[in-house]
């Protein structure tokens, strides 16, 4: 094999032109746009990047106020519980209240009554001694003596009743 020199230094010319000339007009603006796709690829991955991220940041804080959530939920239904709790007690006490109440006054009404039962008889009892002791003496009982009678039997039967 032989070497054209001449030749050789032409082809060798003509790629550094060729060279130049692609340098100038071709390599620039290439990689000019394989620069900007370049940068484009390296924003669009920052942006995913930081939204990944902003999205694991707004799970959290979603997580976190369902959690905060499920906490009100169970204050409110633990404060539903003492209260239910409480006011059945206070109606519990106030029913308590009520009927103590209701047996004092019947206790009272039975005592009235009871007293007026008394009375009642003793004013029968009373009108039937001087009915009596008037059939037993038969003799006209004069006011005073009468009044007399009346005491005595009451006295006495006051004391057996």
């Amino acid at each position: 094999m032989h070497i054209e020199w001449s030749t050789f230094w032409i082809q060798l010319i003509a790629f550094l032109i060729l060279y130049v000339l692609l340098s100038k007009f071709a390599f620039g603006p290439l990689f000019g746009m394989m620069e900007k796709r370049r940068q484009l690829v390296k924003d669009q991955i920052q942006t995913a990047e930081a939204s990944r991220k902003q999205a694991d940041q707004l799970l959290e804080e979603q997580k976190q106020a369902l959690q905060q959530m499920r906490k009100e939920a169970y204050d409110i239904i633990e404060q539903a519980k003492q209260t239910g709790s409480k006011q059945a007690d206070d109606i519990v006490r106030a029913a308590g209240a009520e009927a103590a109440r209701l047996k004092d006054e019947a206790l009272k009404d039975i005592e009235n009554e009871k007293n007026k039962a008394v009375a009642a008889l003793r004013s029968q009892v009373g009108a039937m001694s001087v009915l009596i002791a008037s059939k037993i003496i038969e003799k006209q009982i004069d006011e005073k003596s009468q009044e007399q009678l009346v005491e005595h039997y009451l006295k006495e039967v006051g004391g057996n009743v």
